[in-house]
């Protein structure tokens, strides 16, 4: 529980006379607040660069009129030790002690309980605000740390579209009322069971079948970080799909009511070499396969039975046209029409498509047992214009790697999840007669309630038997995520980047 009070503004008139009374130095007989603020405005001026949020943390003192409370009311009861004793093991969630500045905490706090370590004035009131900022800044990161990650998804990730919480300044001021510091740093340690088993691998040093330390390592570390992002469902009911386990779930108060395997948009990882396809390691900028199925939440709003569909300007230039030149019939074993300036074209074989330019040309696939979304899809708004399908290929879904579609996600029983969506009754069973129909029209209908959908990349868990998962990084996502983390564990100034 963290323990606030409503400000820390208080008179400090008696500061030298209480600092000397802790200390026994000398030297803080002279101190003054009005003294010990001017060279904290200096040292504020100093640091500015080093610290995560400096307008944060400037207004904080200048509100209150710059009272050293870490060294005043956390010092000499072993709060600051404590806290830095936090920071110390911080490898605990994979990060690194220097990002919270432990060592720097721990020796100036042991310059204030050393009699004679601070020499004059001006020390004392540089040390004073030096431990001042450096506490409540690492304060603060460590706390957002843990509580929300690191690092931001959506700054690493070119396709991630899910809802997640970042830090923001209210919380974090709040953070400098703490009174009670065992008990707020105890309490925003990860409860979440996922979360502490992997961390205990990680401290145990374990080490995956068939991978090294260094690679298993990368596995815990970068799922940890996903566990401390907020962008967790929150509702009771809601359809989750992992891309790398290639699985779909529908959860129900914390229980998977229907999972079916699925297939997922082709990845640049997908030999397990664990290269980096269009990855710009200069400025570690992601730019992901062009098939790659993004991360995403969202809400199913309807289903179409039987659907057309409309063919994508990328598969129908590289793919449909492609197969039309070399078979003048391709298009009609396939339904597929073809539509020019949106009207359709009556005899489609007559076109030259080897030589034909590749915009010039619409395609729409009718409904059928060939169309390749199959007798039902499922819609929800997103940017990618992607969605849940059945399909008529159903070899892949016995193939280990399925990570081979263009970036929808086809579902292994696609009836099963309308029956979880629509319950059983009459709008089932009409969408049951129809996907069975020997000459299909195509029927959009309305989900009665809008069923909550999350798209993620999760490469690593505990299973409800306690053994820990691994699956292939087939994206490459946790390649990106853990090359990003160790810019911020190799320098604790990238936090002031945070």
């Amino acid at each position: 529980m963290m323990l606030t009070l409503p400000s820390c503004k208080k008179s400090r008139s008696d500061l030298g006379k209480v600092l000397y009374q802790k200390t026994k130095n000398k030297v803080f007989k002279d101190a003054t607040p009005e003294g010990l603020a001017e060279v904290f405005k200096t040292v504020l001026a100093e640091e500015k660069t080093k610290v995560s949020n400096p307008k944060l943390i400037s207004a904080f003192y200048e509100e209150n009129d710059y009272d050293p409370i870490f060294v005043m009311d956390h010092i000499f009861n072993g709060d600051v030790d404590l806290t830095a004793n936090y920071f110390e093991k911080v490898n605990q969630h994979g990060l690194d002690p220097k990002m919270f500045n432990a060592d720097k905490i721990t020796a100036l706090v042991a310059k204030f309980k050393d009699k004679r370590a601070i020499k004059n004035i001006d020390e004392a009131y540089r040390d004073i605000a030096l431990l001042e900022i450096t506490t409540a800044n690492s304060l603060i990161n460590y706390s957002n740390a843990l509580q929300y990650g690191i690092l931001s998804p959506r700054k690493i990730y070119q396709r991630y579209y899910t809802e997640t919480k970042r830090p923001d300044s209210a919380g974090m001021s709040n953070i400098l009322h703490v009174t009670n510091m065992k008990a707020y740093l105890d309490s925003i340690q990860p409860k979440d069971p996922q979360y502490l088993a992997l961390q205990k691998a990680l401290m145990d040093g374990s080490v995956a079948p068939g991978m090294s330390k260094e690679e298993t390592t990368r596995y815990l570390v970068a799922n940890m970080e996903r566990l401390r992002w907020k962008n967790k469902p929150s509702q009771t009911r809601y359809v989750i799909v992992n891309i790398p386990d290639y699985r779909l779930d529908v959860m129900d108060n914390g229980r998977s009511v229907l999972n079916m395997k699925v297939c997922v948009g082709e990845g640049r990882n997908k030999d397990k070499e664990n290269t980096l396809v269009d990855y710009d390691e200069s400025d570690k900028i992601d730019r992901p396969f062009s098939r790659e199925t993004p991360q995403l939440n969202s809400l199913i709003h309807s289903v179409q039975v039987n659907p057309v569909w409309n063919i994508p300007q990328s598969i129908a230039s590289k793919e449909i046209m492609v197969e039309a030149a070399k078979d003048r019939y391709y298009l009609s074993n396939k339904n597929i029409d073809v539509y020019e300036n949106g009207k359709k074209v009556d005899d489609p074989e007559t076109i030259d498509f080897a030589n034909a330019p590749k915009d010039k040309y619409e395609f729409k696939q009718r409904p059928g047992d060939d169309n390749s979304l199959g007798k039902i899809k499922f819609l929800f708004n997103n940017k990618s214009s992607v969605y849940l399908h059945d399909t008529p290929a159903k070899e892949p879904f016995n193939w280990p790697m399925r990570a081979v579609s263009h970036g929808c996600i086809r579902l292994g029983n696609p009836q099963g999840l309308a029956e979880q969506l629509f319950g059983p009754g009459a709008t089932y069973d009409k969408i049951a007669k129809a996907m069975g129909e020997d000459n299909p029209e195509p029927t959009t209908i309305g989900l009665p309630t809008k069923m909550p959908v999350y798209i993620t990349y999760v490469t690593c868990w505990v299973d409800d038997k306690g053994v820990m998962q691994f699956r292939p990084d087939v994206y490459g996502l946790d390649i990106v995520l853990y090359g990003h983390l160790q810019r911020f564990l190799a320098s604790n100034d990238q936090l002031a980047q945070l």
